[in-house]
């Protein structure tokens, strides 16, 4: 289906290192979806939901994967699940951009084990998507965790409809969190935002900028260690609850 876009929201729907998604295993998947068969708003929440509940929420080797590496993963972050998002609305003609951010690192105590949050830096570089759907940008946030994580979240917590923050879950409300696509913005860590870096045409450009949360030993424990024992922990509140 070829879809109409005005001129210069061509520059949101290019293909970068980071947005491969001329590769073999993202058009496989685009393909076998039937994505490009559907109209743009079904396509968006069909893609969404793919990324939200397909892709489990957990924890990369680095947030500078290209698309094709988080898919083959089959779990990712805020910033990972993003590219993912990005390319894979790219590869069906929806224009797409990118917002950095950084939140405070409380919001994932609990999802980072206690004895390694200690470790974690104070702000950590957050990220969403917005996509543009009827000659306006929307932003989404509320893909990043997948829903069988929410709901034991969600079990777990009696007091629900309360400002909430722990888990990887940052949200004015646990019980009704703004996640599903409705045409409107969705959200899942925005109360948990420090910085606003601004928008950014490609996800690329924000991290040659801004880089990535860690450094030095602690990028390299983190890459071969951390993250591992982080995951774990994620696959057991998935399983088992808090």
């Amino acid at each position: 289906m070829t879809r109409s876009i005005k001129e210069p929201i061509k520059d949101y729907l290019t293909v970068t290192p980071m947005l491969d998604f001329k590769h073999a295993t993202i058009q496989s998947l685009v393909n076998q979806q039937g994505w490009l068969l559907l109209p743009q708003y079904e396509a968006i929440g069909a893609i969404y939901n793919y990324v939200r509940d397909v892709i489990k929420f957990g924890y990369n080797a680095d947030d500078r994967l290209p698309a094709s590496q988080v898919l083959n993963d089959g779990y990712g972050q805020c910033n990972t699940k993003g590219t993912l998002l990005m390319a894979l609305l790219r590869s069906v003609g929806i224009p797409t951009r990118f917002h950095g951010f950084t939140i405070y690192n409380e919001l994932q105590r609990g999802a980072i084990p206690n004895y390694l949050f200690k470790l974690a830096p104070e702000r950590i570089i957050h990220s969403w998507v917005e996509v543009y759907l009827e000659d306006r940008w929307v932003n989404l946030e509320g893909y990043i965790i997948d829903r069988p994580y929410l709901e034991k979240i969600q079990s777990s917590f009696s007091d629900q409809c309360k400002e909430f923050s722990g888990y990887g879950i940052a949200t004015p409300c646990l019980a009704k969190p703004a996640v599903d696509w409705q045409g409107e913005n969705t959200y899942i860590q925005s109360e948990g935002i420090a910085d606003d870096f601004g928008i950014y045409t490609q996800p690329d450009d924000f991290y040659l900028s801004y880089g990535s949360n860690l450094l030095g030993i602690k990028k390299w424990l983190f890459r071969y260690l951390f993250r591992h024992l982080m995951n774990i922990n994620v696959k057991k509140i998935r399983r088992f609850g808090v």
